[in-house]
């Protein structure tokens, strides 16, 4: 036991800060800085690879935070993993961090980082070993092609464990977390570069229209093309919408008046999210239709394509992948001019949102139950901070009812709004994935709200100004 708390307490980490509270301008450099090396760090390709088989599997590069083929492959998928991994065994009780206590959650971030850093490891081992990311195929055959599998091993363990370090950078120099921030970051410059970028498609320099929806819409409208400009239209439309509903949801709240039991006339109001599980059910959702992706795949190239095909272009084309693969519904009704097009279309997006729908419900239920977030355990948390409703004895049987009443239609409805909002955006052919829009909508709002609660006497007039609803 000594060995091992010697092993949790060596490890490498980010010195915290000396002051007790960082200034919002301290707080900001870090973030950018770190902004700016991640995406240095995903211009950087991997020495050595020849296929990347990874770059058509969107979803996760989405969820992940990665740039497939370079140093930042791997993303945020190992940290992500040893959370959830470490939560689930703590909330199930098969390993017991005692999370209340200073020592307890030190141990409890040891053990999540020694779990990051295996993970690290075997997914690069994974991604280089399974095909994702291999040598070039000349070099088959060759003793120098398991030399260069473990060079690439090494590259993605090397930009694993700066992804790491650069997430303890921003949890204790910046603002929120990087896992957010790298997600955040990814998939604004993906909706500005397929917003705004006025060259022609890669690999097409004779097209006739920018590759970016703005200046193509531009384009098309000088050329009367009503077909692409309402292709472009309705993809900028569609991102917004969405954009505006999930930042209108995230801002529904209901709020529990709760008192503190030994100071009469004092209580607070805690806030349920309408969305309460976030955006960890359609998080989810995505991974398992990646996954399912991924699998049917190599089940493809194996000879035994149990769960459908791919065309030549990676297109799902049959099976149990193409009905849960959402399609492209405005652009092809647009195309078509009519709404008489063919009925597996209508009946592939149906099911799509379907799935979509009822895995986040199930999902959400899912982690509620584990992740502690249920009424009982949010009762108890209450009563040990000496809250209690007013009017009623102070018994964790009363408020576990009265919580009970909210929790669960939270939980339901606001999973059918995810997972509704998401399959909305793939339907309607949205700049970048719905999942990736919901999550940085959620992030940014998240980063806003702690900017403008935690800053707010150290923000200049204008800012203050630009902050002042809160």
């Amino acid at each position: 036991m000594g060995i091992w708390k010697n092993i949790l307490a060596n490890l490498p980490e980010v010195a915290s800060p000396t002051q007790k509270r960082l200034s919002f301008k301290e707080k900001l450099k870090w973030t950018l800085t770190i902004v700016i090396a991640y995406f240095v760090l995903g211009l950087l390709p991997l020495f050595g690879l020849g296929a990347n088989a990874l770059e058509q599997f969107e979803y996760l590069s989405i969820i992940l935070g990665a740039k497939f083929g370079s140093l930042i492959s791997l993303g945020i998928g190992p940290l992500v993993t040893a959370s959830i991994v470490l939560q689930l065994l703590n909330g199930s009780g098969i390993v017991k961090f005692d999370l209340a206590s200073h020592e307890g959650k030190k141990n409890f971030q040891g053990v999540q980082k020694l779990l990051s850093i295996f993970f690290i490891i075997f997914e690069a081992g994974i991604y280089v070993f399974m095909g994702g990311l291999s040598p070039p195929t000349t070099m088959l055959g060759s003793p120098l092609f398991f030399q260069i599998q473990l060079l690439l091993i090494f590259q993605l363990f090397l930009g694993g464990i700066l992804i790491m370090f650069m997430d303890e950078v921003v949890s204790k120099w910046g603002f929120g977390s990087g896992i957010s921030l790298f997600i955040a970051a990814g998939v604004s410059q993906e909706i500005f570069i397929q917003a705004f970028n006025w060259l022609p498609p890669a690999g097409v320099p004779t097209a006739g229209y920018a590759s970016g929806a703005i200046p193509a819409l531009i384009q098309a409208l000088a050329s009367q093309d009503p077909v692409t400009a309402g292709i472009k239209f309705a993809a900028v439309v569609s991102t917004l919408v969405v954009f505006a509903v999930a930042v209108y949801a995230q801002a529904m709240k209901v709020e529990i008046p709760l008192s503190f039991g030994r100071i009469r006339g004092h209580g607070i109001r805690w806030p349920l999210s309408f969305m309460y599980t976030s955006n960890i059910p359609v998080i989810l959702v995505a991974a398992l239709i990646a996954n399912v992706q991924l699998w049917a795949r190599l089940l493809q190239s194996w000879g035994r394509p149990l769960l459908g095909t791919f065309n030549d272009g990676g297109q799902p084309i049959s099976g149990f992948i193409y009905w849960i693969q959402s399609p492209n519904l405005v652009r092809t009704i647009i195309e078509q001019k009519t709404f008489l097009i063919g009925s597996d279309i209508y009946l592939q997006s149906l099911i799509y949102l379907i799935f979509m729908i009822g895995g986040s419900v199930l999902f959400s239920i899912f982690w509620v139950q584990t992740s502690g977030m249920d009424a009982r355990s949010q009762a108890k948390q209450m009563m040990s901070s000496g809250l209690q409703i007013p009017g009623f004895r102070k018994d964790e049987r009363v408020l576990e009812r009265l919580l009970n009443r909210y929790i669960w239609p939270l939980t339901v409805m606001g999973a059918i709004a995810v997972g509704f909002l998401a399959a909305l955006a793939d339907l309607t052919g949205a700049l970048s994935r719905g999942t990736g829009i919901l999550l940085t909508v959620m992030i940014i709002y998240k980063l806003y709200e702690e900017i403008a609660k935690q800053h707010m006497m150290d923000m200049n007039p204008m800012m203050r100004k630009f902050m002042g609803g809160f």
